[in-house]
Formats: structure tokens, sequence, C-alpha cells
């Protein structure tokens, strides 16, 4: 199989190694980047891909040297520097492939479930670590079939290396059109809605979106100290993990559901994708809780009924935005380009998001409140503050600096894809990426790919140990908004 011709990463890629080197030497992380090297943060982002035929570990490593290793981040080493700020610095550094690159010896005949086999070796990734004496990331290479791959690849990376959109816009640059080996992947479009007579042209609604702005992030940040300070809880419920339970072994499990269902919702109701996503995460919550309390009142000696939930359940997740003036995933050497306002790194903030834990007879009210909830949020600040704290903290070495641990769930999703891609001359089947090292016993990451939409689940293992049921619970609560939206538009 031939090698790819060199992604266009940035000019400098084609500058004799010297002076890149001398460019890129004694940066320091961003406060960002050095925030996911706290204890009870030290996050990696784990990524599966599926394939849809077996993979040639010597291709992939003669095509990485030509991609992968182009980007700077991925070719340096973190090294502790006292004397600057921060006290971590990125020092390039020349990258021996075979520390990176694990593929381990797999007898499939001798493998009763490649599944689970696939799930368990994926976990075990969360209970270790990478040495900072190398560059942060590892790829592992599965040449074993699953349900729905071929093979299967996980690439983890630290997540001070970057972030989810990032990450995806490296993935584009590496990957072609699976229809044309020769095409690079389009760019997926995100458009912002823009109020065409604008705020500004008008002096009172201007005034009042600016007030309502206002105290909307005056709320917003006041409930965020309160939960950062531990004033504020979320109940205790079966999703609830103990504190500390970052350095737990994770389970990683996905499930894609249709892409043009979710966007039919998303029609029928006037709404976004992350709205209808929202929305069936809230029923999928409420129906897996909904049953776990059911069995905990057969163990008490009580009866099942149809509704087994508490009333007032506070259940909240940590919300990740893109901070980024433009939405969306950009085109990589955009991304690297100096004074670029879409830039290369980990420009997240995060809010915090109350979902509704309730049965309700009409599905489509899960979307209407997620809705609401969320447009709520849009019309604040939150995130970008929590990045400038987090920032403040991080640079007076305040230990508070840290995501919050008494939330419920992490909760991200990124936007992948609008058509298949081939990784390599590999075409792709899904990819499903998600997190381990967080404070919370359970994330949900929502990723689309071609006409699928992917629920990715990340769990404590101690602590959820049905993250299936959970999938099956979010399929089905998508099922049941679908044909709900479907009646309303009969009716």
């Amino acid at each position: 199989m031939p090698h790819l011709k060199p992604i266009k990463v940035i000019s400098v890629v084609d500058e004799e190694p010297t002076v890149l080197q001398n460019r890129e030497e004694n940066q320091p992380l961003s406060p960002m980047a050095r925030m996911f090297h706290e204890p009870e943060s030290n996050v990696y982002i784990v990524t599966m891909i599926g394939f849809k035929s077996k993979i040639n570990p010597e291709v992939v490593k003669a095509n990485l040297e030509h991609s992968l290793l182009k980007h700077h981040r991925f070719s340096s080493l973190q090294v502790v520097d006292e004397k600057i700020e921060g006290g971590l610095k990125w020092v390039p550094t020349k990258v021996n492939l075979d520390d990176h690159v694990i593929v381990p010896n797999l007898e499939p005949k001798l493998i009763d479930s490649p599944d689970k086999f696939v799930e368990d070796y994926t976990s075990s990734l969360s209970q270790t670590g990478i040495k900072m004496s190398m560059p942060m990331w590892d790829l592992h290479l599965l040449n074993i079939k699953t349900s729905d791959a071929e093979s299967v690849a996980v690439l983890r990376v630290h997540h001070s290396l970057g972030d989810g959109t990032s990450l995806m816009s490296l993935l584009l640059a590496c990957c072609r059109k699976a229809s044309d080996p020769n095409e690079v992947p389009s760019i997926p479009s995100v458009t912002k809605k823009i109020d065409s007579k604008g705020h500004s042209k008008r002096f009172w609604p201007y005034l009042l979106f600016k007030l309502w702005l206002f105290w909307n992030t005056l709320v917003d940040v006041v409930m965020f100290i309160a939960t950062a300070l531990m004033f504020v809880r979320d109940t205790k419920t079966p999703l609830k993990g103990e504190l500390g339970n970052g350095c737990l072994p994770r389970r990683f499990v996905h499930r894609s559901v249709s892409l043009d269902d979710v966007k039919l919702v998303k029609n029928a109701m006037n709404t976004t994708i992350n709205d209808v996503m929202l929305g069936v995460t809230q029923a999928g919550l409420s129906r897996y809780l909904n049953r776990k309390y059911g069995q905990l009142n057969i163990i008490n000696g009580l009866s099942e009924r149809n509704n087994n939930l508490p009333n007032n359940i506070r259940l909240r997740a940590t919300f990740f935005m893109n901070l980024r003036p433009s939405a969306g995933i950009q085109e990589l050497a955009n991304m690297l380009k100096k004074g670029s306002k879409a830039k290369w790194g980990n420009q997240i903030g995060y809010l915090i998001f109350p979902f509704t834990i309730a049965l309700r007879d009409d599905p489509l009210d899960y979307l209407r409140e997620a809705k609401v909830a969320m447009d709520r949020k849009k019309a604040s600040l939150e995130a970008s503050f929590s990045y400038f704290l987090s920032k403040s903290f991080l640079k007076f070495g305040n230990k508070a600096a840290s995501f919050p641990s008494e939330t419920t769930l992490w909760f991200s999703n990124v936007m992948g894809p609008e058509e298949e891609i081939s990784l390599y001359g590999y075409p792709i089947a899904y990819v499903a990426p998600s997190c381990s090292g967080q404070p919370n016993g359970l994330m949900i990451h929502v990723v689309s790919y071609a006409n699928k939409m992917t629920f990715v689940l990340s769990v404590d293992d101690g602590l959820i140990p049905d993250p299936h049921q959970l999938c099956d619970d979010l399929e089905e609560s998508l099922h049941l908004i679908k044909n709900a939206s479907l009646l309303k538009d009969i009716n």
C-alpha cells in the first residue's frame, strides 16, 4: 500500500528541523493543559476507531511518520522546569514509534467474546498512564473482528495535548475520503444563528438582552462557585460516584443510532441536534434510574411501581463548550497558524447543566425541557468564566484549579466527518472518543460520523456495572421521541 503524501499542517513543517525545534523549545504549557495534570483531573482522551478491514501495523507506522509526527505536540516532551510559569514546557524530541505503537499478539480463535475482549483491553488502559519521558500518546492496534468492525485501533492521548475539536481536526487531516483516496475529508460546516435585525440596531431590546445576559451569568457564576466549593451537591443516586474516583478503572462502551432519526426530530421540533441529544440523554437517564430505584425497592422489601423515582433529584453534568470564535471543526493548518482565532489546544470552558430526572407521559417533554435549559445557558457567560477562573487559579498555584467533582457526570459532544473516511487506506467503520481520569463516575460523549450518531460512555466499573443497559435506554429513548415527533406532525 503506497504511503500518503505528508499532511498540510503548517508551513513550518517544511523548515529545517533545527528551526522548528527552536520555535517550539521552552514554550510553557497553557493553563488549561496544566489543569489536565492536576491529581483529580489527570485526564486522557481514549478514542476507539473501528475499521472495515484488517490493518497492517507496518503501514500504519510508516504513515505516522508523514502525518501525526508532523504535529509538534505529538513529537514533544512535557518537561518540568520550575523557572517558567506553570513549571512545564514543551521540548521537541525524536520519536521512536516502537514505543508508541503497540500491537498485542492475539489469537482470535482463543477469544470467546471479541467485543468483551476489546472492552477489557481498553479498560486496562485507564488503569495506567503514559510516562512523561516520552510524548504522551500511544496507539494500540487490535486485529480482531468484533460485531461492528474487522479490526480496532485505540488512540490514547493525554488531554494536555489538545481538546476534542483539535484532535478531530488532526484526524481529518490524516484521513482521506473513502470514496476518493486522493481527496481530504470535507470539514463539517456549522452556522451560527444570527438575528438578522440585530439587537444592537434596537436600543431597548439590546439593553434588555444585556441585562438578561448579566443576570444569567451572575446566577450561574454563584451556582458554579457553590458547586466547586461543595456547598451544592448532586443527589446521591446509583449514577453518583464517590469523590476521587478519577483513578479508578473505567469501562468504555458505545452505541450508534441513526443520524437521520436525530435530524427528523430536530426538524419536527425546530431545535438543534445538540438539543435533541440532550433530550434523549435526559430521557435515557430517567429510564435507567427508574429501573435502578425499582430494584432497590424490591431489595428493601417494597413493591416496584411504574414510577420509582424519588422527588427532586438534583442531577447535573459538567458540560464542555468549545470557546473558539469559529464554531465546529476547523482545518488543521488554520488552527496552527500563528495568531489564529481558532487555535490548537484546550480552548474549552465548562458549565453546570441541570438534567430533570422524571418520567413523562409525552416523550417530547424531555426535549422541550432540555431546550429550555440549554437556551438559558446560551444566554450566559458561565463557560467563559470557568475558563478564566481556571487560568487565574493555576497562575497563582491555587489547588482549587480542578474540574467540579460534585456533578454526576461529564457531557461532551463533537461533530465528526460528514462522509465515510479512511485512515492510511483503511476504511473507518466508527469513531468513538471518550475520556479516563475524570472525577465523575460517568461521562457521556456524543459524536457524529457519516450517517450515524454515537453515544460513547465512560463509566466507573464499580459504580455502573451495566453500561450496555444505559446504552439500551438511550437508544430506546430516541425511538420514543422520534415516534412522538412523527405523531405530532400527523396531528
